[in-house]
């Protein structure tokens, strides 16, 4: 059976953590794309801000594709978050939420894992997307850097919208059965408590965590781009900023890209040194 309580700010901060009693909340009905919601708001901003929506109309993903979802089939909100900065510690920003997104889903009693860099797969399929977006805030002399984390969770998944997605996805039905408010919460306050260590440390401390959640651990892998072959070899893991590690014919090569799809090679030659 199917959760139908409504979803409701007061509910959701009711049960969150001291972790994340601090952080506004907005549920909206419908909306284009939260992520572009509170982008557009960031100078204005007094403090972190969640916005989930029932349903939006231009969900995105990764690589600027769109993200698919039907009204009450998924789980669906972006946080603003500001961070101390520079810029470029915040390079392993995604990796991080997605450690944070996969503890709480699997102590919530469905075992997930993450595909590089950030995408949650349950039996090797994708359940849940991140779209993370920084900005720097206009007036803000100190270097700080706002990111907007934006996520949307199958929660189920009707047959005429994994048509429309041309492939095979997973959803979580234990998860739809919760109290949205609940599992909103959960998930809130966990990804506070995460985004606090990081900003503090950076992404070290979570690498092994990472790696203990990663699907293809150990695995033959092909990194591409458009559709051409970057680089091949054995996945090995995240190092302390968030790059793939791949152990390949010709030594360790590092990988850090935001438009890289990661499949598994089975065509990777014995010969390369890597069986």
């Amino acid at each position: 059976m199917t959760d139908t309580s409504p979803l409701s700010a007061d509910a959701i901060l009711a049960r969150c953590a001291t972790s994340a009693t601090h952080v506004a909340i907005e549920v909206v009905a419908e909306t284009g794309s939260t992520n572009a919601d509170l982008l557009a708001r960031v100078d204005t901003l007094g403090g972190p801000l969640l916005r989930i929506a029932g349903n939006q109309t231009a969900g995105r993903g990764r690589a600027g594709r769109s993200w698919l979802s039907a009204p009450g089939a998924a789980l669906m909100f972006s946080l603003a978050w500001r961070f101390k900065g520079p810029l470029h510690r915040m390079t392993g920003l995604p990796m991080a939420v997605g450690v944070a997104l996969a503890e709480t889903i699997a102590a919530l009693g469905v075992p997930v894992q993450i595909k590089w860099p950030n995408d949650l797969l349950r039996d090797g399929k994708k359940l849940a997307g991140i779209l993370v977006e920084t900005q720097t805030a206009r007036g803000d002399g100190d270097g700080a850097v706002w990111a907007v984390i934006g996520v949307g969770i199958n929660l189920l998944m009707p047959d005429e919208l994994e048509e429309q997605i041309g492939r095979a996805v997973a959803a979580a039905p234990w998860l739809a059965k919760m109290d949205r408010n609940e599992l909103m919460a959960a998930l809130l306050s966990r990804l506070a408590a995460v985004l606090a260590e990081f900003d503090d440390t950076g992404f070290a401390p979570f690498a092994e965590r990472w790696n203990q959640l990663h699907a293809w651990q150990g695995r033959d892998v092909v990194i591409l781009d458009h559709g051409q072959v970057l680089q091949q070899g054995r996945a090995a893991g995240v190092d302390a900023i968030g790059r793939l590690m791949l152990d390949t014919a010709h030594g360790p090569v590092e990988v850090l890209s935001g438009d890289v799809s990661l499949r598994l090679s089975s065509t990777i030659p014995s010969s390369n040194g890597l069986s």
